[in-house]
């Protein structure tokens, strides 16, 4: 008997289907189980979890020779989440699912335990979203990946908690009952209690944060130990705009894959933050592995990436990310195929001015030499460094300002508003300018041609932006980076074109590298 039940596989953050087809042929007692279709290890042990799965939920195990081929042919299946697919397929061989159940328009996935339960797999909103896309009606998955599958309008999903009662279903015994979507809300639910409120003084930087957030530029971070840098940089997610529902589906696809999902989630909601540690190795930042992974550039998609201690971090790690800033996405390539996977996120990097830290402070004596000095700041190449449109510094603060007797400053809340403000300003006015606003979410993302286009500067502007670019001796790249920065900072003054005092602003924001790097 040849039974057919369909299933979804992985390709990075993509799914495809694939038909499970099972051919089971009357045998005595010495059956034989054969599995073809490119099955890597995880796919080939589940002939043992089927067996053992079948027996504990209720079910003999048919006595027949089994061919089971997972089509296409001609593409790896990884992972265990063919287990359930083909149990089914096995179990209709044996007659245990009623031969009149349409499985045309029905989808599974899940791994088995020995005792029948379903255990979650990774990925299951690229499959759910595969599957609706193929025109499957209803997907069957397990129970602690329901809400995650949900999120996928215009497909019925199941969640499963065993075997039995996946049988007793769709044999009409005991129906289930579909998951329902969670109403999705953009909040900040990692982040409560962060605030900027909670930083006092270091107005400067906080300006500078502001600024990046409006237009989603990479920013750098230099000063003292105790300054405030890494406080900064965890409440930067609480003055972003809110994920939208799209953004929300491409931020949970990549953790989904990852595994690293939260259990009992069906979406990101909150704009990611990263805060890896300097000891990781570029196939941890950028991605990679014998079956490629994400990294956690595109775990920080849609949201921050923060690099504390930036200079301890080894050089090629750092400088694996100059292409990825200036792609918003990454490609992976090895012997068995070629992955991308999208990474759009904010850089945010700190750093001691000198491995001591002391370097500059009004109070305490650097330790280091000036080759030491040299030797520290080195660490950053230029290339990258070309690649961060925002440098600032943060000095040691006085007691007044420590203690709060100058008064705590502006919430989150309040610099949120203006940076939602100042991007709606900006989608308005590349609408106007006839540039698609879908490619676009900041200023940053704007390529050569629609900076061109919408980063029309007065006389007087141009004239300054000439003298700086002559004097600072800017590359095309650091050109256009400052044009885009005084572009969100007019969008914060709610300026039609760019003058003379945002090129200037723009200029004083990334020219510490005329301090440190020379």
């Amino acid at each position: 008997m040849l039974s057919t039940v369909y299933s979804a596989g992985l390709h990075g953050i993509d799914s495809f289907i694939v038909s499970v087809e099972v051919d089971g042929i009357e045998a005595g007692d010495n059956s034989v189980f054969d599995l073809v279709g490119l099955p890597d290890a995880a796919v080939k042990e589940a002939k043992e979890r089927i067996k053992s799965a079948c027996y504990n939920g209720g079910f003999y195990f048919p006595d027949m020779n089994f061919t089971v081929n997972l089509a296409p042919a001609n593409r790896k299946k990884e992972g265990s989440a063919f287990d359930v697919p083909m149990t089914v397929g096995i179990l209709r061989c044996g007659k245990f699912l009623r031969g009149d159940v349409d499985l045309s328009r029905k989808c599974f996935t899940g791994e088995l335990s020995l005792s029948g339960k379903l255990r979650g797999v990774r990925g299951v909103l690229c499959m759910c979203a595969a599957a609706k896309d193929n025109g499957f009606e209803e997907i069957y998955v397990p129970a602690e990946n329901a809400a995650e599958a949900a999120a996928v309008a215009g497909i019925r999903v199941f969640g499963v908690e065993d075997i039995k009662e996946l049988i007793d279903h769709l044999n009409g015994v005991r129906p289930i009952a579909p998951t329902v979507a969670d109403e999705f809300c953009a909040e900040c639910d990692e982040l409560s209690g962060l605030d900027f409120c909670d930083v006092y003084g270091q107005a400067a930087a906080k300006r500078a944060m502001e600024i990046a957030a409006a237009g989603g530029h990479n920013i750098l971070l230099i000063g003292p130990p105790g300054t405030g840098k890494s406080m900064l940089a965890k409440r930067l997610p609480t003055i972003l705009p809110p994920l939208t529902f799209d953004e929300a589906i491409v931020s949970t696809k990549i953790h989904s894959v990852s595994g690293v999902l939260p259990d009992g989630r069906s979406l990101i909601t909150a704009r990611p933050f990263r805060s890896p540690h300097h000891t990781m190795s570029a196939v941890s930042l950028v991605g990679g592995g014998i079956n490629p992974m994400p990294g956690e550039i595109s775990l920080a998609h849609n949201g921050v990436l923060f690099l504390d201690e930036f200079p301890e971090f080894p050089k090629a790690v750092t400088d694996s990310l100059r292409q990825p800033l200036e792609d918003g996405k990454v490609t992976i390539t090895r012997a068995s195929g070629r992955v991308t996977y999208p990474c759009s996120f904010m850089l945010v990097a700190a750093m001691n001015p000198c491995r001591c830290g002391f370097f500059g402070h009004p109070t305490r004596k650097c330790t280091c030499s000036h080759l030491d000095v040299k030797r520290y700041i080195s660490k950053i190449s230029g290339p990258m460094l070309d690649r961060i449109d925002i440098q600032v510094e943060l000095p040691s603060l006085p007691f007044e300002e420590i203690s709060g007797k100058k008064g705590s400053g502006e919430s989150s809340a309040e610099i949120r508003k203006r940076v939602i403000a100042a991007r709606e300003f900006m989608r308005a006015r590349l609408a106007a300018a006839g540039v698609d606003t879908s490619r676009f979410f900041c200023n940053a993302q704007l390529d050569a041609a629609a900076t061109r286009r919408t980063c029309i500067a007065t006389d007087d502007a141009l004239e300054t932006m000439k003298m700086a670019f002559e004097r600072l001796g800017l590359s095309g790249r650091g050109y256009d980076r400052i044009l885009r920065l005084a572009r969100t900072v007019a969008d914060l003054d709610g300026a039609d074109m760019i003058e003379s005092g945002h090129i200037a602003e723009a200029i004083s924001l990334r020219s510490l590298d005329r301090k440190y790097w020379s």
